[in-house]
């Protein structure tokens, strides 16, 4: 079992960065592929970015692409998502959700996550 705990969301201007974190309890997280999903409202729930266990292979939707980072201690048991160069198509409710243990693999299905944490907002805004 794996506890999910989101911070460093808020509200920030255009061009602007913030830093995600996630916090887990529980279990280790290096056997559990991890990923940001996000929600707008009135729309489905995104990735944005994933991680394998090993941090070998990383996944970004295009649209953050060059502008967002997604990186992982193991040893902290944390990932961290960095966002800069932000845009107001990026506010959201952000969320971590961790893979089904011993599932390495980035994947980008959220049907394929078993846990998650409780979201953080993001709002870009001038």
């Amino acid at each position: 079992q794996v506890q999910l705990v989101e911070s460093g969301g808020g509200l920030v201007q255009p061009g602007g960065s913030l830093r995600l974190s996630c916090a887990a309890s529980g279990r280790t997280i290096s056997t559990y592929a991890m990923g940001w999903f996000r929600q707008a409202p009135g729309k489905e729930r995104e990735i944005v970015a994933a991680i394998s266990c090993s941090s070998i292979v990383t996944y970004y939707k295009d649209s953050v692409k060059g502008r967002f980072t997604i990186s992982r201690d193991n040893a902290k048991k944390t990932v961290y998502l960095q966002m800069n160069s932000m845009k107001p198509e990026d506010t959201a409710v952000y969320y971590c959700a961790a893979d089904r243990l011993g599932r390495c693999v980035a994947r980008t299905d959220k049907e394929e996550y078993a846990y998650w944490g409780q979201g953080t907002q993001v709002t870009v805004s001038s």
